[in-house]
């Protein structure tokens, strides 16, 4: 078995791909990894093993058709981590968005159907369906994406499902809740409040603070995905969740705690534009169809990540 993995040096695709090495995905403990990674700032070499027989890395972009090509050609899979996926820098530059995650994935799309390729996870987020006030998204809901960024990401999904209708490839199309866990760019909430209180530095909180979001974490993403990749169907898509749901209040509360500051240390900053007001996903086609449960405990991991970026200064 041979795994292609864009994005693969970034935060979710560098977990996969440090868990398939691992062993940790029955039939796949002797698959062969390729990662291809334009190794942007989101993209650190660091978080893949340095020397593993299993595994390859090539630097590319995935808007380059014939260099994906050249690196795909002989893989059975292909899990499509990479993506431009800040929403506050979608708000200042759009076009890179545009660019990345619809045009990319069209070019990851099309070099699958010239290599030959059997089956593609597109990894998608749940930001595509805007905001609900109450309840949670269906697979089924319509997408109304709020930012740049979520507009390109909508727009992915709508290439990644077009190419399963008009060309038969298999597709399967995943949207998470917001993923927590070692190796995140510090640009992001929990590692941007745990890094900056960690140093004695303030913390800037959007608003009221109410904006809720579903928290995932990582290990439980890639468990999800490796489900839809060896169980899920084509033309499908899934739903993926953590279970949690918390106000950025509350989750900037438990980081005070647990990094040891107090609320001199919170800077009340204006909202940002559009900024969604909840997020919650309903992934119980994921759980009843393919077995999916998260088995991570939030308030566990995320004392666990603070004393990894405690352990780790060097990534921040």
């Amino acid at each position: 078995m041979r795994v292609f993995v864009t994005g693969g040096a970034g935060f979710i695709g560098s977990n996969y791909v440090r868990r398939v090495l691992s062993g940790a995905y029955p039939g796949y403990e002797d698959a062969e990894v390729t990662v291809f990674d334009k190794f942007t700032y989101a993209g650190d070499s660091r978080n893949l093993p340095s020397d593993h027989p299993r595994l390859r890395v090539v630097r590319g972009d995935i808007c380059d058709g014939p260099a994906l090509v050249d690196a795909l050609r002989g893989h059975d899979r292909v899990l499509h981590f990479a993506a431009e996926s800040h929403v506050d820098r979608s708000l200042s530059g759009a076009a890179e968005f545009m660019r990345t995650n619809v045009l990319g994935t069209q070019t990851v799309l099309d070099a699958c159907l010239d290599a030959g390729v059997g089956t593609v996870v597109h990894v998608s987020t749940d930001e595509v369906y805007g905001s609900i006030d109450e309840g949670s998204w269906s697979e089924s809901e319509p997408l109304l994406p709020n930012s740049p960024y979520a507009a390109s990401k909508a727009g992915s999904d709508l290439v990644a499902r077009s190419y399963w209708r008009s060309h038969g490839l298999d597709v399967r199309i995943t949207r998470c809740s917001n993923n927590y866990g070692p190796y995140q760019h510090v640009e992001k909430l929990i590692p941007l409040f745990i890094t900056r209180l960690l140093s004695g530095g303030q913390v800037p909180l959007y608003g009221d603070g109410g904006n809720t979001r579903e928290w995932l974490h990582v290990d439980d993403h890639c468990r999800a995905l490796q489900l839809v990749l060896t169980k899920g169907s084509a033309g499908e898509i899934y739903n993926i969740g953590g279970g949690v749901e918390r106000t950025n209040l509350e989750i900037t509360a438990l980081l005070l705690e647990l990094c040891g500051a107090g609320w001199e240390s919170v800077r009340r900053v204006a909202d940002r534009k559009a900024h969604d007001r909840r997020y919650s996903v309903d992934d119980s086609k994921i759980r009843d169809e393919l077995g999916y449960a998260p088995r991570c405990r939030f308030e566990d991991e995320l004392a666990a990540l603070v004393e990894w970026y405690r352990a780790h200064p060097e990534r921040w």
